[in-house]
């Protein structure tokens, strides 16, 4: 397949923060590069990034980048980086910087067209402020890309991850699937018929459940099976 002959994209949100949406993002960056697909990636807004020589290092940008093997500049895959580890719009407003939906909408399209699948990391949920006016679905909207939605396994995952596909569908966004992760333990036998109670109400595909590592691991051969990369695929068109 040529460079470039996809050009599609897929944004991934989560219930919450915290989720392990990067380690996931990361996990399907590394496993449709393994395939041979040229991935790109954008964190378009990363908060809470340390300083290293003086500058903003956007840690999960650079995981992002360095999972999919990309040659693009991190002020590409992350043209926000904020220093307080707060909401966006919040962070932005400290740091005197106002964050602009069109011109994340034009990077993201640069991103897309170099590239056969980029994937978009939001900053938490759908309903993370970026801007006094502007949310994580407003970006969706003019993105125009479907949702993988990552939740967590613990207690409380059916009521979080439902409101999600909830509101993503009052606001006519594409739920392409929902993918679980275990970012701080493996599930207890209470939180596993939690799972079963979630997956019998999901209104969307469950493409994966990602089991708990004690170490955020990279390994895919550990993890290859736990992601349906190949119904990905087909649900977004991919031949």
């Amino acid at each position: 397949m040529g460079r470039g002959s996809m050009g599609k994209g897929l944004f991934i949100t989560g219930t919450d923060t915290g989720v392990g949406k990067t380690f996931v993002a990361g996990l399907l960056a590394g496993l449709l590069r393994a395939r041979g697909i040229d991935v790109g990636v954008m964190k378009p807004v990363e908060t809470g990034c340390p300083r290293q020589d003086g500058r903003l290092e956007p840690r999960d940008a650079l995981t992002l980048k360095e999972r999919a093997g990309t040659t693009d500049r991190l002020d590409e895959i992350c043209p926000y980086a904020l220093e307080m580890p707060v909401a966006p719009s919040v962070a932005a407003e400290a740091a005197g910087v106002a964050i602009d939906l069109d011109r994340i909408t034009g990077w993201f399209q640069d991103l897309a067209a170099r590239h056969q699948l980029t994937l978009v990391e939001g900053a938490g949920g759908l309903l993370v402020p970026l801007t006094d006016t502007a949310d994580t679905t407003h970006l969706i909207q003019k993105l125009r890309i479907p949702v993988l939605v990552v939740t967590r396994t613990s207690l409380g995952t059916i009521n979080h991850t439902l409101l999600t596909c909830y509101w993503a569908r009052q606001k006519r966004l594409s739920i392409l699937g929902v993918v679980l992760n275990s970012p701080t333990g493996p599930p207890d036998p209470a939180e596993e018929a939690n799972l079963e109670a979630l997956a019998a109400r999901l209104p969307t595909p469950l493409l994966g459940r990602v089991p708990y590592f004690p170490e955020a691991s990279y390994d895919l051969s550990r993890v290859r099976a736990s992601l349906d990369v190949d119904r990905l695929l087909a649900l977004l068109g991919h031949p």
